[in-house]
């Protein structure tokens, strides 16, 4: 809240944090968050925290329901994914690009219409937010100037009488 951007930089820049959670590019969100802020012209460190929207408790329904979107968007077939499946269970890392893209592919396809929404969420959210934090700040200093303007020029009242 308290940083010193406009209420439409924070909040884009915290919707592409927010969109790149939903990718399944797992130690690339910062990267590409960073990238889409810049691009958008939102705040970077914005960007960072919209990551947060993926997490360890998170991240299990972003991955099952983009990968389910993307196979519906996709129309593929029903033994595909369970092929798949057992090839991956059988050695992640010690297999090659191929035979994880079956997996990859749809959840790539699904996390750009379910990024895409849950960005514009966080983008009205956020934008709200800020916007309401900043007013109220601003009103607050605002106050303060004008008392300390009366206090300045009229010393003689503001004196504690003993």
């Amino acid at each position: 809240m308290r940083l010193t951007a406009t209420p439409h930089a924070i909040a884009i820049g915290f919707a592409a944090g927010a969109f790149a959670s939903f990718t399944p590019l797992i130690g690339f969100h910062f990267l590409l968050s960073f990238s889409l802020a810049w691009v958008l012209r939102g705040n970077l460190i914005a960007a960072a925290f919209g990551t947060a929207v993926g997490n360890p408790l998170t991240f299990p329904l972003i991955w099952a329901s983009t990968y389910q979107l993307g196979h519906m968007i996709l129309n593929l077939d029903a033994d595909v994914p369970g092929a798949a499946h057992a090839e991956l269970h059988s050695g992640l890392f010690s297999r090659s690009f191929d035979s994880i893209w079956p997996v990859l592919k749809p959840m790539f396809i699904g996390a750009i219409p379910m990024g895409t929404v849950t960005g514009i969420v966080c983008y009205y959210l956020v934008y709200k937010s800020v916007e309401v934090y900043q007013r109220r700040r601003q009103l607050k200093l605002d106050q303060r100037r004008a008392q300390n303007l009366t206090d300045v020029q009229d010393p003689a009242q503001n004196s504690p009488t003993r």
